[in-house]
């Protein structure tokens, strides 16, 4: 594994599965909607649409919660051959909703106005 991966890892829930079906295959489950329906129904994604598309080899949708406060992530299929004639299915879910966004507070020197509370 490689920094970027380790570094991916950090950020997002990864999950690599071994699949016997052959790419192809595994590739229409997560592309064409009706075959998608069966296992990530509509309701559960933010947009009916992908948000991009690699064709036979990687898929995004954006996903968002059904309870409040519905927040939103990403969620990125990727599809690869592996030596035995099946597939390589990546499954990376990062959150990307801006709420979760860590909020710091400016800089001693920001010149910006700067309140305190007390405790």
């Amino acid at each position: 594994m490689n920094d970027v991966e380790l570094n991916e890892q950090a950020r997002n829930l990864v999950l690599e599965y071994e699949l016997d079906e052959a790419p192809e295959k595994v590739w229409r489950a997560i592309s064409m909607p009706e075959f998608r329906e069966r296992w990530l129904p509509r309701r559960e994604l933010a947009g009916a649409e992908p948000v991009s598309t690699a064709p036979g080899k990687e898929i995004r949708y954006k996903m968002r919660d059904d309870e409040p406060p519905f927040l939103e992530s990403l969620v990125a299929f990727q599809v690869r051959p592996n030596n035995d004639g099946g597939t390589i299915l990546r499954i990376i879910h990062g959150l990307e909703d801006e709420r979760l966004a860590p909020r710091t507070p400016p800089a001693a020197n920001s010149n910006r106005l700067w309140l305190m509370r007390a405790a």
